[in-house]
């Protein structure tokens, strides 16, 4: 039995391309794919991983701190290494908010730097020395 700080999903290979599915059992699942056309590539899902984290942070600090928001928008952008593995070398976030006053700006920008320097998991679990483990086994 799992405890409550550790999650897990389920990825399926759909037989045909690069093509996969996948997500928590019993819960929402999504398609993966390589090419980008039936699913979101990996590349992607980690983008939009890092800007979903950041985003939630944003939101439930701003809504702490009595900021009215009634928009946001995070724009992701990455730009890969040309030679495999291909990783990110670099990942911006650009951020639209609506709904803050002038004088609110500055909790937005400090929203943004809690979530970036503190509280995103996403982005700190991307720290090169992650314990990372893999398995095999035949079905």
């Amino acid at each position: 039995m799992a405890d409550s700080d550790t999650r897990q999903v389920r990825l399926r290979w759909a037989g045909e391309g690069l093509r996969f599915e996948g997500g928590p059992d019993g819960g929402f699942q999504m398609g993966v794919d390589s090419a980008g056309e039936t699913g979101q590539s990996p590349m992607q899902l980690l983008l939009m991983a890092v800007a979903g984290c950041m985003a939630i942070d944003v939101v439930v600090i701003l809504q702490k701190s009595r900021v009215p928001l009634t928009g946001l928008e995070v724009n992701a952008v990455g730009v890969r290494a040309d030679e495999a593995p291909k990783r990110y070398v670099s990942v911006r976030l650009e951020y639209l908010v609506t709904g803050p006053a002038d004088d609110d700006m500055a909790k937005v920008d400090r929203s943004i730097e809690l979530s970036r320097d503190k509280y995103c998991s996403v982005l700190h679990t991307l720290d090169p020395e992650l314990d990372f483990d893999v398995s095999v086994q035949r079905g």
